[in-house]
Protein backbone atom coordinates (compact mmCIF):
# COMPACT_ATOMS: atom_id res chain seq x y z
CA UNK A 1 0.00 0.00 0.00
CA UNK A 2 1.86 3.11 -0.97
CA UNK A 3 2.03 6.08 0.84
CA UNK A 4 -0.59 8.23 -1.06
CA UNK A 5 -3.50 5.30 -0.32
CA UNK A 6 -2.32 5.71 3.13
CA UNK A 7 -3.42 9.25 3.56
CA UNK A 8 -6.69 8.76 1.31
CA UNK A 9 -7.54 5.99 4.16
CA UNK A 10 -6.91 8.03 6.82
CA UNK A 11 -8.40 11.05 5.51
CA UNK A 12 -11.45 8.79 4.73
CA UNK A 13 -11.77 7.92 7.87
CA UNK A 14 -11.99 11.32 9.41
CA UNK A 15 -8.54 11.70 11.01
CA UNK A 16 -7.28 15.15 11.47
CA UNK A 17 -3.86 15.87 10.34
CA UNK A 18 -0.91 17.11 13.48
CA UNK A 19 -0.62 20.67 11.25
CA UNK A 20 -4.91 21.04 11.68
CA UNK A 21 -5.03 19.62 15.44
CA UNK A 22 -2.22 22.61 15.88
CA UNK A 23 -4.03 25.05 14.02
CA UNK A 24 -7.56 24.41 16.08
CA UNK A 25 -5.22 25.05 19.50
CA UNK A 26 -3.87 28.17 18.00
CA UNK A 27 -7.30 29.57 17.04
CA UNK A 28 -8.94 28.60 20.77
CA UNK A 29 -5.79 30.12 22.34
CA UNK A 30 -6.23 33.38 19.95
CA UNK A 31 -9.92 33.55 20.75
CA UNK A 32 -9.47 33.58 24.78
CA UNK A 33 -6.45 36.00 24.16
CA UNK A 34 -8.08 38.41 22.19
CA UNK A 35 -11.52 38.38 24.24
CA UNK A 36 -9.07 38.71 27.76
CA UNK A 37 -7.20 41.33 25.56
CA UNK A 38 -10.77 43.28 25.36
CA UNK A 39 -12.35 42.56 28.69
CA UNK A 40 -8.73 43.78 30.17
CA UNK A 41 -8.38 46.76 27.99
CA UNK A 42 -11.82 47.97 29.30
CA UNK A 43 -11.06 47.06 32.81
CA UNK A 44 -8.30 48.95 32.68
CA UNK A 45 -9.37 51.74 31.12
CA UNK A 46 -12.01 52.34 33.46
CA UNK A 47 -9.78 52.21 35.94
CA UNK A 48 -7.75 54.37 34.51
CA UNK A 49 -10.47 57.00 34.15
CA UNK A 50 -10.77 57.16 37.64
CA UNK A 51 -7.82 57.76 38.62
CA UNK A 52 -6.90 60.60 36.11
CA UNK A 53 -10.50 61.90 37.57
CA UNK A 54 -9.34 61.70 41.03
CA UNK A 55 -5.77 63.49 39.82
CA UNK A 56 -6.27 65.63 37.05
CA UNK A 57 -9.72 66.59 38.27
CA UNK A 58 -10.51 66.89 41.72
CA UNK A 59 -7.13 66.93 43.49
CA UNK A 60 -6.42 69.96 40.86
CA UNK A 61 -10.10 71.73 41.81
CA UNK A 62 -8.69 71.02 45.61
CA UNK A 63 -5.48 72.94 44.95
CA UNK A 64 -6.99 75.72 43.06
CA UNK A 65 -10.07 76.33 45.50
CA UNK A 66 -6.97 76.96 48.16
CA UNK A 67 -5.81 79.26 46.32
CA UNK A 68 -9.06 80.98 46.17
CA UNK A 69 -9.33 81.08 50.08
CA UNK A 70 -5.81 82.56 49.57
CA UNK A 71 -6.10 85.37 47.78
CA UNK A 72 -9.23 86.61 48.98
CA UNK A 73 -7.75 86.08 52.25
CA UNK A 74 -4.79 88.47 51.53
CA UNK A 75 -7.23 90.62 49.75
CA UNK A 76 -8.94 91.17 53.34
CA UNK A 77 -5.90 91.69 55.43
CA UNK A 78 -4.27 94.45 52.51
CA UNK A 79 -7.32 95.85 53.31
CA UNK A 80 -7.30 96.03 56.66
CA UNK A 81 -3.50 97.46 56.74
CA UNK A 82 -4.65 100.02 54.23
CA UNK A 83 -7.43 101.23 55.79
CA UNK A 84 -5.11 101.33 59.46
CA UNK A 85 -2.22 103.08 58.02
CA UNK A 86 -3.51 104.75 54.96
CA UNK A 87 0.00 103.65 53.10
CA UNK A 88 -0.41 102.23 49.40
CA UNK A 89 2.68 99.63 50.43
CA UNK A 90 0.01 97.89 52.98
CA UNK A 91 -2.28 97.88 49.77
CA UNK A 92 -0.30 95.56 47.84
CA UNK A 93 -1.14 92.06 49.13
CA UNK A 94 -5.01 93.51 48.25
CA UNK A 95 -3.84 93.66 44.76
CA UNK A 96 -1.96 90.54 44.37
CA UNK A 97 -4.96 89.25 45.74
CA UNK A 98 -7.06 89.91 43.19
CA UNK A 99 -4.97 88.55 40.27
CA UNK A 100 -4.55 85.45 41.92
CA UNK A 101 -8.25 85.25 42.85
CA UNK A 102 -9.56 85.63 38.77
CA UNK A 103 -6.35 83.47 38.06
CA UNK A 104 -8.20 80.76 40.44
CA UNK A 105 -11.22 80.84 39.58
CA UNK A 106 -11.08 80.82 35.79
CA UNK A 107 -8.76 77.11 36.12
CA UNK A 108 -11.45 75.63 38.80
CA UNK A 109 -13.99 76.39 36.33
CA UNK A 110 -12.26 73.85 34.16
CA UNK A 111 -12.95 71.07 36.41
CA UNK A 112 -15.62 72.25 38.86
CA UNK A 113 -18.44 71.00 36.78
CA UNK A 114 -17.25 66.98 37.02
CA UNK A 115 -17.19 67.59 40.76
CA UNK A 116 -20.54 69.70 41.02
CA UNK A 117 -18.79 72.72 42.99
CA UNK A 118 -20.46 74.77 40.37
CA UNK A 119 -23.14 76.20 42.82
CA UNK A 120 -20.57 76.61 46.33
CA UNK A 121 -17.98 78.44 43.03
CA UNK A 122 -20.96 80.52 42.07
CA UNK A 123 -21.55 81.56 45.35
CA UNK A 124 -17.78 82.41 45.87
CA UNK A 125 -17.47 84.67 43.37
CA UNK A 126 -20.52 86.63 43.84
CA UNK A 127 -20.12 86.97 47.77
CA UNK A 128 -16.54 88.05 47.36
CA UNK A 129 -17.54 90.68 44.55
CA UNK A 130 -20.26 92.07 46.62
CA UNK A 131 -17.67 92.32 49.78
CA UNK A 132 -15.22 94.23 47.21
CA UNK A 133 -18.17 96.68 45.80
CA UNK A 134 -19.45 97.25 49.05
CA UNK A 135 -17.02 97.37 51.12
CA UNK A 136 -13.41 97.19 50.34
CA UNK A 137 -13.55 99.65 47.40
CA UNK A 138 -15.50 102.42 48.79
CA UNK A 139 -13.04 102.40 52.32
CA UNK A 140 -10.13 102.47 49.87
CA UNK A 141 -11.40 105.35 47.93
CA UNK A 142 -11.99 107.21 51.42
CA UNK A 143 -8.86 106.44 52.86
CA UNK A 144 -6.76 107.96 49.52
CA UNK A 145 -9.64 111.02 49.58
CA UNK A 146 -9.67 111.56 53.33
CA UNK A 147 -7.19 109.65 55.11
CA UNK A 148 -7.71 106.67 58.07
CA UNK A 149 -9.65 108.21 60.56
CA UNK A 150 -12.66 108.95 57.52
CA UNK A 151 -13.42 104.90 57.88
CA UNK A 152 -16.31 104.14 61.00
CA UNK A 153 -15.77 101.20 63.23
CA UNK A 154 -18.54 100.59 61.96
CA UNK A 155 -17.84 100.49 58.56
CA UNK A 156 -14.97 98.12 59.18
CA UNK A 157 -17.19 95.70 61.23
CA UNK A 158 -20.12 95.59 58.76
CA UNK A 159 -17.07 94.89 56.21
CA UNK A 160 -15.79 91.99 58.39
CA UNK A 161 -18.97 90.50 58.76
CA UNK A 162 -19.20 90.56 54.67
CA UNK A 163 -16.13 89.14 54.47
CA UNK A 164 -16.72 86.27 57.33
CA UNK A 165 -19.98 85.22 54.94
CA UNK A 166 -17.25 84.94 51.62
CA UNK A 167 -15.19 82.39 54.50
CA UNK A 168 -18.62 80.39 54.78
CA UNK A 169 -19.16 79.99 51.29
CA UNK A 170 -15.14 79.17 50.85
CA UNK A 171 -16.30 76.63 53.26
CA UNK A 172 -18.79 75.36 51.40
CA UNK A 173 -17.01 74.98 48.56
CA UNK A 174 -14.10 73.07 50.40
CA UNK A 175 -16.95 70.85 51.60
CA UNK A 176 -18.11 70.05 47.92
CA UNK A 177 -13.89 69.51 46.84
CA UNK A 178 -13.81 66.74 50.05
CA UNK A 179 -17.10 65.26 48.42
CA UNK A 180 -16.18 64.81 45.76
CA UNK A 181 -12.75 63.63 46.47
CA UNK A 182 -14.19 60.84 48.96
CA UNK A 183 -16.55 59.73 45.87
CA UNK A 184 -13.97 59.57 43.44
CA UNK A 185 -11.89 57.42 45.75
CA UNK A 186 -14.50 55.15 46.07
CA UNK A 187 -14.67 55.00 42.60
CA UNK A 188 -11.17 54.24 41.91
CA UNK A 189 -11.21 51.13 44.70
CA UNK A 190 -14.13 50.07 42.69
CA UNK A 191 -12.67 49.94 39.30
CA UNK A 192 -8.77 48.57 40.81
CA UNK A 193 -11.37 45.94 42.35
CA UNK A 194 -12.84 44.76 39.12
CA UNK A 195 -9.81 44.91 37.21
CA UNK A 196 -8.38 42.59 39.52
CA UNK A 197 -11.12 40.10 39.96
CA UNK A 198 -10.99 40.16 35.90
CA UNK A 199 -7.42 39.53 35.67
CA UNK A 200 -7.43 36.88 38.06
CA UNK A 201 -10.10 35.13 36.12
CA UNK A 202 -8.51 35.41 32.92
CA UNK A 203 -5.48 33.99 34.35
CA UNK A 204 -7.37 30.62 35.64
CA UNK A 205 -8.91 30.74 32.32
CA UNK A 206 -5.68 30.31 31.05
CA UNK A 207 -4.16 27.86 33.26
CA UNK A 208 -7.48 26.10 32.07
CA UNK A 209 -6.91 26.33 28.68
CA UNK A 210 -3.22 25.62 29.04
CA UNK A 211 -4.13 22.38 30.70
CA UNK A 212 -6.75 21.35 28.64
CA UNK A 213 -4.58 21.68 25.38
CA UNK A 214 -1.65 19.99 27.18
CA UNK A 215 -4.36 16.82 27.49
CA UNK A 216 -5.37 16.94 24.12
CA UNK A 217 -2.12 17.50 22.45
CA UNK A 218 -0.62 14.86 24.34
CA UNK A 219 -3.33 12.11 23.40
CA UNK A 220 -4.05 13.02 19.82
CA UNK A 221 -0.16 13.96 19.18
CA UNK A 222 2.66 13.52 21.43
CA UNK A 223 1.65 9.66 22.25
CA UNK A 224 1.58 8.79 18.53
CA UNK A 225 5.15 10.75 17.86
CA UNK A 226 6.34 8.83 21.14
CA UNK A 227 5.72 5.31 19.44
CA UNK A 228 7.03 6.62 16.39
CA UNK A 229 10.14 7.98 17.83
CA UNK A 230 10.77 4.28 19.80
CA UNK A 231 9.59 2.41 16.48
CA UNK A 232 12.49 4.49 14.58
CA UNK A 233 14.78 3.96 17.53
CA UNK A 234 14.29 0.37 17.28
CA UNK A 235 15.25 0.33 13.77
CA UNK A 236 18.22 2.73 13.62
CA UNK A 237 19.20 0.29 16.16
CA UNK A 238 19.58 -2.68 14.16
CA UNK A 239 15.98 -3.96 14.57
CA UNK A 240 15.14 -4.27 11.05
CA UNK A 241 12.21 -6.36 11.31
CA UNK A 242 10.38 -3.78 13.73
CA UNK A 243 6.85 -3.06 12.00
CA UNK A 244 6.06 0.57 12.28
CA UNK A 245 2.99 1.84 12.90
CA UNK A 246 1.73 4.30 15.05
CA UNK A 247 -1.55 5.55 13.86
CA UNK A 248 -2.43 8.88 15.41
CA UNK A 249 -3.25 11.83 13.12
CA UNK A 250 -3.64 11.33 9.20
CA UNK A 251 0.36 13.27 8.71
CA UNK A 252 1.94 11.18 11.02
CA UNK A 253 0.11 7.76 10.23
CA UNK A 254 1.65 8.68 6.56
CA UNK A 255 4.93 9.43 7.75
CA UNK A 256 5.32 6.24 9.98
CA UNK A 257 3.88 4.78 6.31
CA UNK A 258 6.96 6.44 5.02
CA UNK A 259 9.15 5.13 7.64
CA UNK A 260 7.72 1.41 6.65
CA UNK A 261 8.74 1.35 3.37
CA UNK A 262 11.93 2.88 3.93
CA UNK A 263 12.48 -0.06 6.59
CA UNK A 264 12.22 -2.29 3.58
CA UNK A 265 14.60 -0.70 1.33
CA UNK A 266 16.93 -0.91 3.91
CA UNK A 267 16.36 -4.44 4.20
CA UNK A 268 16.24 -5.10 0.77
CA UNK A 269 20.01 -3.03 -0.27
CA UNK A 270 21.29 -4.01 3.05
CA UNK A 271 22.36 -7.51 1.37
CA UNK A 272 23.74 -5.19 -1.35
CA UNK A 273 25.71 -3.16 0.85
CA UNK A 274 27.45 -6.07 2.61
CA UNK A 275 28.18 -7.72 -0.67
CA UNK A 276 29.48 -4.22 -1.76
CA UNK A 277 31.80 -3.89 1.22
CA UNK A 278 33.51 -7.54 0.55
CA UNK A 279 34.16 -6.34 -3.13
CA UNK A 280 35.52 -2.87 -1.62
CA UNK A 281 37.72 -4.87 1.20
CA UNK A 282 39.08 -7.14 -1.92
CA UNK A 283 39.64 -3.86 -3.84
CA UNK A 284 41.69 -2.13 -1.27
CA UNK A 285 43.89 -5.27 -0.80
CA UNK A 286 44.45 -4.86 -3.94
CA UNK A 287 45.28 -1.36 -3.99
CA UNK A 288 47.79 -1.58 -0.93
CA UNK A 289 49.63 -4.16 -2.71
CA UNK A 290 49.92 -2.11 -5.99
CA UNK A 291 51.01 0.55 -4.06
CA UNK A 292 53.44 -1.77 -2.40
CA UNK A 293 54.73 -2.27 -5.93
CA UNK A 294 55.18 1.00 -6.88
CA UNK A 295 57.36 2.24 -4.07
CA UNK A 296 59.19 -0.35 -4.63
CA UNK A 297 59.49 0.51 -8.22
CA UNK A 298 60.62 4.58 -7.66
CA UNK A 299 63.21 2.73 -5.30
CA UNK A 300 64.47 0.38 -8.17
CA UNK A 301 63.89 3.59 -10.97
CA UNK A 302 66.02 6.01 -8.60
CA UNK A 303 68.97 4.06 -8.22
CA UNK A 304 68.99 2.73 -11.91
CA UNK A 305 68.77 5.96 -12.83
CA UNK A 306 71.06 7.52 -10.48
CA UNK A 307 74.17 5.19 -11.85
CA UNK A 308 74.09 6.00 -15.85
CA UNK A 309 74.04 10.18 -14.61
CA UNK A 310 77.17 8.95 -11.82
CA UNK A 311 78.97 7.55 -15.15
CA UNK A 312 78.29 10.93 -16.86
CA UNK A 313 79.64 12.50 -14.40
CA UNK A 314 82.44 10.39 -13.86
CA UNK A 315 83.78 9.84 -17.13
CA UNK A 316 83.31 13.48 -18.02
CA UNK A 317 85.82 14.59 -15.39
CA UNK A 318 88.09 11.91 -16.27
CA UNK A 319 87.96 13.10 -19.89
CA UNK A 320 88.51 16.75 -18.92
CA UNK A 321 91.72 15.65 -16.67
CA UNK A 322 93.16 13.26 -19.36
CA UNK A 323 92.77 15.61 -21.93
CA UNK A 324 93.24 18.93 -20.04
CA UNK A 325 96.10 20.26 -22.47
CA UNK A 326 93.89 19.32 -25.86
CA UNK A 327 90.73 20.96 -25.00
CA UNK A 328 89.82 24.66 -25.11
CA UNK A 329 88.33 26.86 -22.51
CA UNK A 330 84.84 26.28 -24.62
CA UNK A 331 85.10 22.25 -24.33
CA UNK A 332 86.01 22.49 -20.61
CA UNK A 333 83.02 24.82 -20.12
CA UNK A 334 80.72 22.21 -21.86
CA UNK A 335 82.33 19.84 -19.91
CA UNK A 336 81.48 21.69 -16.77
CA UNK A 337 78.11 22.06 -17.54
CA UNK A 338 77.56 18.05 -18.31
CA UNK A 339 78.54 17.47 -14.59
CA UNK A 340 76.79 19.88 -12.99
CA UNK A 341 73.67 19.21 -14.87
CA UNK A 342 74.46 14.91 -14.26
CA UNK A 343 74.42 16.23 -9.96
CA UNK A 344 71.79 18.33 -10.35
CA UNK A 345 69.36 15.10 -11.61
CA UNK A 346 70.61 12.90 -8.91
CA UNK A 347 69.64 15.77 -6.39
CA UNK A 348 66.23 16.07 -8.73
CA UNK A 349 65.35 12.79 -8.25
CA UNK A 350 65.96 11.94 -4.58
CA UNK A 351 63.99 15.08 -3.84
CA UNK A 352 61.23 13.72 -6.44
CA UNK A 353 61.49 10.61 -4.28
CA UNK A 354 61.58 12.05 -1.01
CA UNK A 355 58.21 14.34 -2.21
CA UNK A 356 56.49 11.09 -3.40
CA UNK A 357 57.15 9.40 0.10
CA UNK A 358 55.53 11.88 2.16
CA UNK A 359 51.93 10.94 2.54
CA UNK A 360 52.07 7.32 1.39
CA UNK A 361 55.29 5.98 3.70
CA UNK A 362 55.77 7.01 7.04
CA UNK A 363 55.94 6.11 10.54
CA UNK A 364 53.69 5.31 12.93
CA UNK A 365 52.50 8.54 14.82
CA UNK A 366 54.59 9.69 18.21
CA UNK A 367 53.99 12.04 20.89
CA UNK A 368 57.11 14.17 20.48
CA UNK A 369 58.58 17.38 21.47
CA UNK A 370 58.90 19.91 19.19
CA UNK A 371 61.75 21.18 20.77
CA UNK A 372 63.63 18.53 20.04
CA UNK A 373 62.95 17.99 16.85
CA UNK A 374 63.85 21.55 16.13
CA UNK A 375 66.89 20.87 17.47
CA UNK A 376 68.23 18.02 15.20
CA UNK A 377 67.14 20.37 12.54
CA UNK A 378 69.64 22.44 13.64
CA UNK A 379 72.45 19.72 14.41
CA UNK A 380 72.02 18.88 10.25
CA UNK A 381 72.13 22.44 9.33
CA UNK A 382 75.12 22.92 11.77
CA UNK A 383 77.41 23.61 8.97
CA UNK A 384 74.90 26.81 7.09
CA UNK A 385 74.38 28.04 10.85
CA UNK A 386 78.48 28.36 11.94
CA UNK A 387 79.27 29.66 8.14
CA UNK A 388 76.62 32.34 8.25
CA UNK A 389 76.64 33.00 12.18
CA UNK A 390 73.14 32.84 12.52
CA UNK A 391 71.15 33.84 15.78
CA UNK A 392 68.35 30.98 15.97
CA UNK A 393 65.68 32.01 18.87
CA UNK A 394 63.08 29.15 19.41
CA UNK A 395 60.68 29.50 22.07
CA UNK A 396 58.44 27.34 24.12
CA UNK A 397 57.10 24.59 21.23
CA UNK A 398 54.53 22.32 21.88
CA UNK A 399 54.19 18.90 21.88
CA UNK A 400 52.27 17.32 19.15
CA UNK A 401 51.74 13.73 17.56
CA UNK A 402 52.80 12.96 14.15
CA UNK A 403 55.66 11.22 11.78
CA UNK A 404 59.07 12.68 13.84
CA UNK A 405 61.05 12.02 10.58
CA UNK A 406 58.82 14.29 8.32
CA UNK A 407 58.76 17.29 11.06
CA UNK A 408 62.81 17.29 11.39
CA UNK A 409 62.12 17.60 7.41
CA UNK A 410 59.69 20.80 7.80
CA UNK A 411 62.00 22.82 10.19
CA UNK A 412 65.29 22.06 8.24
CA UNK A 413 64.05 23.16 5.10
CA UNK A 414 62.37 26.11 6.90
CA UNK A 415 65.32 27.03 8.76
CA UNK A 416 67.67 26.34 5.90
CA UNK A 417 65.44 28.72 3.57
CA UNK A 418 66.20 31.51 6.03
CA UNK A 419 69.75 30.94 6.19
CA UNK A 420 70.04 30.91 2.28
CA UNK A 421 68.01 33.70 1.71
CA UNK A 422 69.52 35.95 3.84
CA UNK A 423 70.68 39.73 3.49
CA UNK A 424 73.92 40.60 2.23
CA UNK A 425 75.73 42.37 5.32
CA UNK A 426 73.16 40.85 7.93
CA UNK A 427 73.48 38.86 10.16
CA UNK A 428 70.87 36.46 10.10
CA UNK A 429 68.17 35.88 13.13
CA UNK A 430 66.03 33.08 12.97
CA UNK A 431 62.93 33.26 15.46
CA UNK A 432 60.62 30.30 16.01
CA UNK A 433 56.85 30.44 18.61
CA UNK A 434 54.09 28.83 19.26
CA UNK A 435 50.93 29.48 21.10
CA UNK A 436 47.50 27.43 21.41
CA UNK A 437 44.41 29.27 19.33
CA UNK A 438 40.88 28.02 19.08
CA UNK A 439 42.04 24.65 19.84
CA UNK A 440 44.81 24.31 17.88
CA UNK A 441 48.54 25.08 17.54
CA UNK A 442 49.40 28.02 16.40
CA UNK A 443 53.37 28.47 15.34
CA UNK A 444 55.31 31.28 13.36
CA UNK A 445 59.07 31.22 11.70
CA UNK A 446 60.32 34.51 11.45
CA UNK A 447 63.21 35.80 10.05
CA UNK A 448 65.32 38.67 8.82
CA UNK A 449 66.00 38.24 5.05
CA UNK A 450 65.25 39.35 1.37
CA UNK A 451 61.51 37.97 2.13
CA UNK A 452 59.10 37.17 -0.63
CA UNK A 453 56.81 39.71 -2.49
CA UNK A 454 53.15 39.45 -1.45
CA UNK A 455 52.16 37.98 -4.87
CA UNK A 456 54.55 35.01 -4.78
CA UNK A 457 53.01 33.77 -1.39
CA UNK A 458 50.89 30.81 -3.42
CA UNK A 459 53.26 30.38 -6.02
CA UNK A 460 56.32 29.17 -3.48
CA UNK A 461 54.53 26.37 -2.34
CA UNK A 462 54.15 24.49 -6.05
CA UNK A 463 56.60 22.21 -6.91
CA UNK A 464 59.50 23.44 -8.96
CA UNK A 465 58.52 27.03 -8.62
CA UNK A 466 61.55 28.77 -8.00
CA UNK A 467 61.75 33.03 -7.74
CA UNK A 468 65.37 32.80 -8.14
CA UNK A 469 68.02 32.08 -10.97
CA UNK A 470 69.47 28.99 -9.70
CA UNK A 471 72.82 30.76 -10.36
CA UNK A 472 71.79 33.09 -7.57
CA UNK A 473 70.58 30.76 -5.06
CA UNK A 474 70.53 26.99 -5.20
CA UNK A 475 68.13 24.16 -4.54
CA UNK A 476 65.32 22.62 -6.87
CA UNK A 477 61.84 24.41 -5.82
CA UNK A 478 60.49 21.44 -4.12
CA UNK A 479 61.20 22.22 0.02
CA UNK A 480 58.48 24.46 0.27
CA UNK A 481 56.62 22.07 -1.90
CA UNK A 482 57.42 19.43 0.47
CA UNK A 483 56.84 21.34 3.71
CA UNK A 484 53.12 22.21 2.51
CA UNK A 485 52.73 18.36 1.91
CA UNK A 486 53.98 17.66 5.01
CA UNK A 487 52.08 19.57 7.04
CA UNK A 488 48.42 19.14 4.94
CA UNK A 489 49.65 15.35 5.67
CA UNK A 490 49.21 16.14 9.49
CA UNK A 491 45.93 17.86 9.21
CA UNK A 492 47.24 21.60 9.13
CA UNK A 493 47.85 24.36 7.46
CA UNK A 494 51.24 26.33 6.11
CA UNK A 495 51.12 29.45 4.49
CA UNK A 496 52.95 33.10 4.20
CA UNK A 497 52.42 36.34 5.69
CA UNK A 498 51.68 38.98 2.99
CA UNK A 499 51.57 41.44 6.11
CA UNK A 500 55.07 41.14 7.32
CA UNK A 501 57.59 43.17 5.38
CA UNK A 502 61.24 43.16 7.53
CA UNK A 503 61.89 39.62 5.96
CA UNK A 504 59.80 36.32 5.75
CA UNK A 505 57.57 35.08 8.07
CA UNK A 506 55.60 31.31 7.99
CA UNK A 507 52.29 30.62 10.06
CA UNK A 508 52.03 26.53 10.35
CA UNK A 509 48.45 25.69 12.24
CA UNK A 510 48.26 21.92 13.41
CA UNK A 511 45.25 20.43 15.93
CA UNK A 512 46.19 19.31 18.93
CA UNK A 513 46.36 15.78 19.53
CA UNK A 514 47.26 12.83 22.26
CA UNK A 515 49.40 9.76 20.99
CA UNK A 516 47.99 6.60 22.03
CA UNK A 517 49.69 5.52 25.25
CA UNK A 518 50.85 2.56 24.56
CA UNK A 519 52.01 2.78 20.82
CA UNK A 520 53.69 5.94 21.43
CA UNK A 521 57.21 4.11 22.81
CA UNK A 522 57.46 1.80 19.89
CA UNK A 523 56.86 4.27 17.42
CA UNK A 524 59.23 6.63 18.66
CA UNK A 525 62.20 4.30 18.31
CA UNK A 526 60.90 3.53 14.76
CA UNK A 527 60.87 7.18 14.25
CA UNK A 528 64.19 7.30 15.36
CA UNK A 529 65.98 4.54 13.40
CA UNK A 530 64.83 6.45 10.08
CA UNK A 531 65.82 9.76 10.83
CA UNK A 532 69.03 9.47 9.33
CA UNK A 533 67.36 8.72 6.03
CA UNK A 534 65.45 12.27 6.28
CA UNK A 535 68.85 13.87 6.76
CA UNK A 536 70.13 12.64 4.56
CA UNK A 537 67.82 13.43 2.03
CA UNK A 538 67.93 17.14 3.59
CA UNK A 539 71.16 17.43 3.58
CA UNK A 540 71.35 16.86 -0.34
CA UNK A 541 68.68 19.60 -0.76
Amino acid sequence: MTTDQIRLAELRRGRWSAQTWFNVVLLAMAVLLAASAVVGAVVLQNAAQASNRLIDEISMGRIQSERLQTALVNQETGLRGFVISGKDEFLQPYEEGRRDQDLALSQTRLVAPAAGAMDELAAVERLSAQWRARYAEPMIASVRASGPETVSSEQAEESKRAFDTVRGALTDQSTAWERARDAARIGLDDARTLRDMTFFAILVAFLVTIVAVAVLLRIAVFNPLARLGEASRRVTGGDFEHHVDTGGPADLAALAGDMEAMRKRIVSELEEARASRQQIAVQAEELKRSNAELEQFAYVASHDLQEPLRKIASFCQMLQQRYASQLDDRANTYIDFAVDGAKRMQVLINELLTFSRVGRVHQEPVEMDLNDVVDRALVNLSAAVEESEAEIEVGDLPVIVGDRTQFVMLWQNLIGNSLKFRSPGRRPHVRIEAEERDGEWSMTLTDNGIGIAPNFADKIFIIFQRLHHRDAYGGTGIGLALCRKIVEQHQGKIWLDTEHTEGARFHITLPITVAPQEEAPASAEAAEETGTEAEEAAEAR
